[in-house]
Formats: C-alpha cells, structure tokens, sequence
C-alpha cells in the first residue's frame, strides 16, 4: 500500500465517528495474516466482527474511541466474549483513536486473536433489576493482561507503519494461535513478565518476583514457579530466550524489540 509516508485521515467529517471508522477500516486496512491488501465488510448486524480478508478467512473486529484507549476496553456480553475467543475463528480487535478535531486517525492498534487470554476478560457486574436489560452481564477486555508483543502498532501519530512490519510482528507470535486457551494465558502471563524485565538480560529471580500478581490471575494455580520455569524452556525452544545457564536469561532481539 506504500503506507509509510501516507497520512490516515477521514473522508468526510459530517458524518459521525463510528461510521467514518468503519469507512476508513475498509478502505484502508490490510490483512496482516496473509498478503491480501484490502479487507471486506461483513453483512450488517454480525455479532462479533466487522471486516474479514476474502484470501485467508482472518476475521476483526474494529473498536474506536476519540480520547485514547486505557488499560480496559468495554465490549459486550461476557458469555459472547468467552465463547469467541475459545472459537476456532475468533477475530482479531483493531482499536482506532481519532481526533474529532481534525476528523482523522491518529492511532491504530492491532490485537491478534491468539493474544487473547481467559485472564484478559473481566467480567462487569450485571445491569441492575430497573434497567432495560435488566440482569445483562457484560465484559471488559483488560490490555494491561496482553503482552507489548501483541499490541501491534498500525499508525502512529497518523502515520501508517510499513505493512511488512505489521505482518511480521503477527507472524512472530502466530504460534499461539495453534495453543490451547489455558496453555496460552500461562505463555502470555510470562511474556509479559519478561517484557516487564529490563535490560537484555534477567535472572530467574526476577521473574518469580511476579509471583503474587500471577497468583491473582491464575488462583487454581498452587504451583507459580514451575509453571513458570515451563514456559520459560517453551520461549527458549521458540527462539525467544537464550537460556544462560545459572538461571541467566537473554532476550532474542527480533522478538523483543
């Protein structure tokens, strides 16, 4: 798509935001899974996603706001939410920040649909008895949960990043993809703990220093630090970390950076 020096901006600004980002989505995007420059539109009313690539069945869903995304995004129904990403072709979530002022983009988040943990879903309280949908229970999905490496930059500062980047972060961590739900929110969990790490290196010590926060989110878990040490040799047989010897690790360059 040439992307690096393009501006992304909206079309029109008299129409209103949600519909001038799904136009822009359409227009725009590319499928990051495959080299198919375009994304489709579903049908109207889908329940989970907006977009899908015609070349690979890769499926998104778009997500937009006007101030920037925090650590939580709301999303609806939690029993929805769980029964997508435990589905064979759950989408991946686009998050789009744009400024009402200019009426264009300024930041485009790509999610793959393998950084999704059951972890990440926070379940809301349900709607009281006086509401409309009285009893509903919805979700939050929790950013914080996800791991750097599956926030994947799409334009920064509305500018687009290079498609080959993009598509080559994505393929870094596709293998979760094939990754049973629980399996993946352990190797997720610690991916994130070696993200939080700082410098090239790290002692093993540093990673069960997470222990207690790793305990709030896997409470059926009694055994921290040998689930640890586990997906630790799993980073290291993925080419992820160097095992040092002495509990010494280093991280890979092409995949923490």
């Amino acid at each position: 798509m040439g992307m690096k020096e393009e501006r992304a901006v909206f079309a029109s600004s008299s129409q209103n935001a949600r519909v001038m980002t799904e136009d822009w989505a359409k227009r725009s995007l590319f499928c990051p899974n495959c080299s198919n420059n375009s994304l489709r539109p579903f049908a109207a009313n889908k329940p989970v996603a907006d977009l899908f690539c015609e070349a690979c069945a890769e499926e998104f869903e778009l997500k937009s706001q006007a101030r920037p995304f925090g650590r939580k995004v709301v999303d609806g129904a939690h029993r929805t939410m769980i029964e997508r990403i435990t589905a064979a072709n759950n989408p991946s979530l686009i998050l789009i920040h744009y400024a009402k002022e200019t009426a264009s983009i300024s930041k485009v988040i790509l999610v793959p649909k393998f950084h999704f943990s059951l972890s990440a879903i926070e379940k809301r309280k349900p709607l009281a008895d006086t509401a409309r949908r009285a009893g509903w229970v919805g979700c939050n999905i929790l950013l914080d949960r996800i791991p750097a490496a599956g926030k994947i930059p799409i334009v920064t500062d509305s500018l687009f990043v290079p498609t080959h980047s993009v598509r080559e972060k994505w393929q870094r961590t596709a293998f979760l993809n094939s990754a049973d739900i629980n399996a993946r929110g352990w190797l997720l969990a610690t991916i994130k703990c070696v993200e939080q790490t700082t410098g090239p290196e790290f002692h093993l010590s540093q990673i069960y220093d997470r222990e207690p926060q790793l305990s709030a989110e896997f409470p059926n878990n009694r055994n921290i630090r040998a689930k640890l040490r586990q997906q630790l040799q799993v980073m290291r047989d993925r080419g992820m970390l160097q095992f040092l010897g002495n509990g010494r690790y280093r991280k890979t360059v092409t995949f923490f950076s």
